[in-house]
């Protein structure tokens, strides 16, 4: 038994798993990898998101803007049926807001959320060598987090479209905006 509670404690406590993937030519750049789902813990290709719109989040559990929660989960209720979709990469970079296990962050956003949109294991947002493969090219727009809670929205063909800082909520008419102009064009 002790044997399979620190199996367990290992499993859950490693690195996320990134895999490159050999992924279709019409998969975009951005989305040419997989990331360990956070509520399964299984590798989930982003590839299954390619000609939406997605609203990237770098998200953590114990931060001044972790209510935003609700709003992202609104937003994500909302646009149901739309080619789009909220995207949540928890990290740790920033005050340390994210110290929680995978388990533990999932349980967190379900109990206190209801976050039913995808979210994966924690990333490293900041350059680094450990960053992100997502963050990696979502830097080249020339903007990276600087806290929690940063959003990208990411047109159908997987470019960068727009960038907001931490303090704009989920229900800010400028945000809404670039996701409405996103899902206007083809």
């Amino acid at each position: 038994m002790y044997r399979s509670l620190l199996l367990s404690f290992v499993v859950l406590t490693a690195a996320p798993i990134v895999h490159a993937q050999s992924a279709p030519a019409s998969c975009p750049a951005l989305l040419r990898h997989s990331f360990n789902q956070l509520q399964t813990g299984e590798a989930q290709s982003l590839c299954r998101y390619q000609n939406k719109v997605l609203l990237v989040v770098n998200v953590a559990s114990k931060c001044g803007y972790t209510p935003q929660y609700e709003g992202l989960e609104k937003l994500q209720r909302e646009m149901k049926g739309k080619s789009f979709n909220v995207l949540g990469f928890p990290s740790n970079d920033f005050g340390g807001q994210e110290p929680g296990t995978a388990q533990e962050i999932a349980s967190f956003c379900k109990l206190t959320y209801d976050v039913t949109f995808p979210m994966f294991e924690k990333v490293v947002t900041r350059k680094a060598t450990d960053q992100s493969p997502i963050y990696t090219f979502l830097g080249r727009s020339g903007k990276l987090p600087a806290w929690n809670f940063s959003k990208y929205v990411v047109d159908k063909q997987g470019k960068v479209v727009a960038f907001f800082e931490s303090s704009v909520t989920p229900e800010d008419p400028a945000l809404r905006a670039a996701i409405a102009k996103a899902l206007a064009s083809s």
